[in-house]
């Protein structure tokens, strides 16, 4: 029985046990007694009779057969009668029964006395450590009410109450599970925030002096056509700023469900690049296409499509005029990678490690386009996925990133 799996409550079990044998044998002794003092109370009343039938004059053998006479008569109870000894005749008025009323009385209250201690000292230690359990038990609750989960609910034993405070220490790990994960969540919008107002201020910045700089001089054309474009690749500049801080914040919150299927490379890419071929254009610069048509990739469309094209972006911002930008692709039956490699600068070994880091621009791209977040954007799309973004480059050597998907069958 599971009852009996509380060490507490199987001890309990065998102390009540142990009670009722000892009830038994308290029993039998006290019948011993009785029958003794019953033995004693026959053998008083006999010698009593024959003392006084003896000072009578009465012959031994007359008075022995009286005594061990068995037989009972009309005469006999009659003499009793008229003496006052019948059924209705108080036992204070019978002294020998009186003697052994009072023996038994005495003997019966005196285990009663016993037995009703050893039952109430035992019930007594077993409730005590019961209560020194559930004591134990509501401390370390109101530890977890305080938020402290440091504390651990007693759990030596087997039974119903452990398996209670067992399931009452899965509830803490839950309830710190949840604080902990609300903790980060103020953490991750404190950071979001900060990062969005950081990013933020050198643009709006630049919109207020310029915005200065017009209005002083508004018939110079020349000055106010300057600087409107300007105002033009600020606003410009915050739209793509806030557009992949949103996108970042949808992924780390986790309220991105990918819809992964299969589709061809080739048009996958070719929708990443679309929009950036015309800038390559202006900028002297080639984007070139190396792959099997037939070849699949099992992802979301949208979302690799987006990280396919910050990398590309990325490319043509540390990429000079004439320079050029290959993407290619293999399949396996296990991996299936696209290769986006280009002929630029490179990245040196300090700046490697840090290049997926939101915000992170190394000394030699400061001058550069973008805002720093199109790579961080494009391993979170590509991991979320269950994918690896990985990177190769040396100083004057170019750059290579590998989108690495698992082949699904």
């Amino acid at each position: 029985m599971n009852l009996f799996r509380d060490k507490q409550i199987r001890y309990f079990f065998f102390f009540l046990l142990f009670f009722g044998l000892l009830l038994f044998l308290c029993g039998g002794i006290l019948d011993a007694i009785q029958a003794k003092a019953i033995e004693n109370l026959f053998l008083s009343h006999n010698n009593a009779v024959a003392t006084s039938l003896l000072e009578q004059g009465i012959p031994k053998d007359v008075v022995a057969q009286a005594i061990t006479n068995t037989q009972i008569s009309q005469q006999g109870n009659d003499l009793l009668i008229s003496i006052g000894l019948t059924e209705r005749t108080s036992i204070r008025f019978l002294p020998f029964m009186n003697v052994l009323q009072n023996t038994t009385r005495h003997s019966m209250l005196l285990m009663g006395i016993c037995l009703t201690v050893v039952l109430f000292g035992g019930a007594s230690f077993f409730f005590r450590k019961r209560d020194r359990l559930y004591q134990q038990g509501i401390q370390v609750i109101a530890h977890f009410v305080e938020g402290n989960f440091t504390h651990h609910m007693p759990q030596m034993n087997e039974g119903s109450i452990y398996r209670l405070f067992a399931s009452v220490e899965q509830l803490s790990t839950i309830l710190q599970s949840k604080s902990e994960t609300e903790q980060k969540a103020k953490i991750f919008l404190k950071n979001t925030i900060a990062d969005i107002s950081h990013q933020l201020k050198t643009p709006l910045t630049a919109l207020s002096m310029y915005h200065e700089i017009i209005s002083d001089e508004p018939e110079n054309l020349v000055v106010v056509k300057e600087y409107s474009d300007k105002i033009g690749q600020a606003l410009e500049r915050m739209e793509q700023l806030i557009q992949s801080m949103l996108k970042i914040t949808r992924l780390d919150a986790g309220n991105i469900v990918f819809e992964r299927y299969h589709y061809g490379i080739l048009e996958l890419v070719k929708e990443a690049i679309r929009e950036l071929t015309t800038r390559a254009e202006k900028e002297g610069k080639d984007i070139l296409l190396d792959g099997l048509t037939e070849e699949t990739v099992f992802c979301d469309k949208q979302w690799t499509r987006e990280a396919i094209g910050n990398i590309v972006k990325n490319a043509l911002d540390h990429t000079s005029g004439g320079g050029k930008i290959y993407i290619s692709w293999e399949c396996t039956p296990i991996v299936t990678r696209i290769f986006i490699k280009d002929n630029g600068a490179g990245i040196a070994s300090q700046d490697l490690h840090h290049i997926f880091k939101r915000f992170y621009r190394s000394k030699k791209s400061l001058d550069t386009q973008g805002v720093g977040l199109g790579l961080s954007l494009a391993k979170s799309i590509i991991e979320e996925q269950g994918g690896v973004l990985s990177v190769q480059s040396s100083i004057d050597q170019g750059t290579v990133f590998i989108l690495s998907f698992l082949t699904e069958l």
